[in-house]
């Protein structure tokens, strides 16, 4: 069976989530944490570079022990070391570190004050409100303990749209390999760009007599059949994840990929404006009474009801068809105009890569320009750098860009936002720096006047350039902070200072709503990898499709300006 590298990297996790629980010594479960994050990194499948003899201890942070891991789960989908974890550490106790309050430290501690083994015995201690009692945990996080079981009993199950992609494409190669497919594309929330999926959408165009649902229950990774017919196939695969098959001939192509790619508010207003022209919308095309006049692609059946070509990313009946009526959608950025990054990172701090190999991967994924921004030293999290570290990496920097050709590279750093809004170094020291990356890092449960107040005063900062990943949130793990996000958009517009769109797949922060009404109001975007490994500028794809999901034009992001133009901008975020 094929292995993805989400399910290697998920293996490696757990292994790190166990070894914590058993209290196991630090650098072997991090050593697992950097091993996770550079598979997940990967922007191919780790599987078929092993297969053509790639040696996985050649990756960053893989050693001969983990190697040796990947290989076993490769071959056999199962990793004996994990299976053993698994049978010292109660289940249940697992099971609390789904919940983002609690880590394996925390879990542990439970489990030795209170005895808690499973989610049923946490909430009888926050019933009884126990879990105060514990050192170091108080009334504070039991309450939002409360409120994170009672979000977890009401969120349903999906998983991050860069995982779901190792599952699409794979299932659309084998589909177009099929012998009288003609086409095949992946529709749903996955081509609209939503950054979780909760199951996979295929649209398959094939000749009659083309026996697709046979073929698919034939897949490696299905696990079993929910729906068997001759136009839809339902499939679970072994990892969980759902998959719909729709089977329609070519001629119907354009619209079955429409109908099954828009949301359900999107169709609803799309079949509304066809019933008022007289027309009707389905799966199969746009008809006049028994007529066909529209189907075999999306353009023709948006072109018989009187509109241009809508966006996938745009199909949420988010204001969407006024504009196209109006002749008024934005011209969408794409990766293309994307000329640089403002937010890297090396192994100065917590990346894995030299600050001369993160500017020369930067240069082969055709960016033009490159800040480096590692983190300042108040973050706990990673080794980061004090004054003195950062004059130091500024010096290297200068003399690398003067010694390079073909990418400007940036002087800058990612600095924390402290809880009273003041930032991790003194003003002095970030006065050679080009720009200033400012990031929330700690106390993310203060109230929202507090949050806001924070954020506000930090923009009041007179060295402060792009406000990073600023809601704080970890998709299904850590909710966004509370903030009045109006006041600190209006704030970021008038000083000015970037509002970053960060990439990373378990961040897309600024959601796709907020990046929008903040370009609304002014505010210019940073659509930044946060690179922490050469592979991940690769990253900035993802980040585009949010931005685009934002309705964001090239005009609206910093970085698709020219470097001059650029550096002017950045020079203005300064207060002095």
């Amino acid at each position: 069976m094929p292995v993805h590298n989400d399910e290697i990297a998920a293996a490696f996790d757990e292994i790190a989530d166990l070894l914590s629980l058993s209290g196991e010594n630090q650098f072997r479960i991090r050593a697992y944490r950097r091993a996770a994050q550079t598979l997940r990194a990967l922007p191919d499948d780790l599987a078929a570079r092993l297969a053509s003899g790639f040696d996985p201890d050649r990756l960053p942070g893989i050693g001969t022990d983990l190697a040796g891991k990947i290989r076993e789960f490769v071959a056999t989908g199962r990793c004996k070391s994990l299976e053993a974890l698994r049978r010292s550490v109660p289940a249940g106790l697992r099971e609390l570190l789904a919940l983002p309050d609690i880590g394996p430290q925390r879990a542990r501690a439970l489990y030795e004050a209170l005895g808690i083994h499973d989610l049923a015995d946490l909430r009888a201690a926050l019933d009884q409100q126990r879990i105060r009692l514990v050192p170091h945990f108080g009334a504070r996080l039991e309450e939002r303990l409360k409120k994170s079981l009672e979000a977890r009993g009401e969120r349903s199950h999906r998983i991050l749209w860069s995982v779901a992609d190792g599952y699409a494409q794979g299932l659309r190669r084998f589909l177009a390999a099929i012998p009288g497919v003609a086409q095949v594309e992946v529709a749903g929330s996955y081509r609209r760009g939503r950054d979780t999926v909760g199951d996979l959408d295929l649209v398959v165009a094939a000749r009659a007599g083309v026996d697709v649902d046979r073929a698919l229950r034939g897949y490696d990774e299905v696990a079993s059949v929910l729906a068997s017919g001759r136009t839809r196939s339902s499939v679970v695969l072994r990892s969980g994840l759902q998959v719909d098959v729709r089977v329609v001939p070519p001629a119907s192509f354009g619209a079955a990929l429409y109908y099954f790619t828009g949301s359900k508010a999107h169709n609803i207003r799309l079949r509304t404006i066809a019933v008022a022209r007289g027309l009707k919308v389905n799966e199969y095309g746009v008809y006049r009474g028994r007529s066909r006049i529209a189907g075999e692609t999306e353009e023709s059946v948006l072109a018989a009801v009187g509109l241009p070509y809508i966006a996938p990313e745009l199909r949420e009946d988010r204001g969407e068809f006024d504009a196209a009526a109006a002749r008024r959608l934005p011209d969408l950025v794409t990766l293309a105009q994307i000329r640089g990054d403002l937010h890297a990172h090396t192994r100065a701090t917590d990346g894995t890569a030299s600050l001369e190999d993160m500017v020369a991967a930067a240069r082969r994924a055709g960016l033009r320009y490159l800040a480096i921004t590692d983190h300042s030293k108040y973050l706990g999290a990673v080794h980061g750098l004090d004054a003195t570290g950062l004059s130091r990496q500024i010096d290297q920097i200068e003399a690398l860009a003067q010694r390079t050709r073909g990418i400007s590279v940036l002087k800058g750093i990612e600095v924390d936002v402290l809880e009273d809004g003041s930032l991790a170094l003194p003003d002095p020291a970030l006065a050679r720096l080009d720009l200033v990356v400012g990031a929330v890092h700690s106390q993310f449960g203060l109230s929202r006047k507090q949050q806001t107040d924070r954020l506000l005063r930090a923009l009041d900062r007179p060295y402060l350039s792009v406000l990073a990943h600023p809601t704080a949130r970890l998709i299904e793990q850590r909710p966004p902070i509370d903030c009045d996000w109006r006041l600190v958009f209006r704030r970021a517009a008038e000083r000015p200072c970037l509002l970053e769109l960060n990439a990373q797949p378990a961040r897309l922060d600024l959601d796709d709503v907020l990046a929008r009404e903040a370009a609304a109001n002014g505010v210019l975007i940073s659509l930044a990898s946060d690179a922490h490994r050469t592979e991940d500028f690769a990253l900035l794809e993802g980040g585009v499709r949010q931005a685009r999901r934002a309705w964001l034009s090239a005009a609206a992001i910093a970085n698709t300006r020219p470097i001059g133009e650029l550096r002017r901008l950045l020079r203005r975020t300064f207060l002095k």
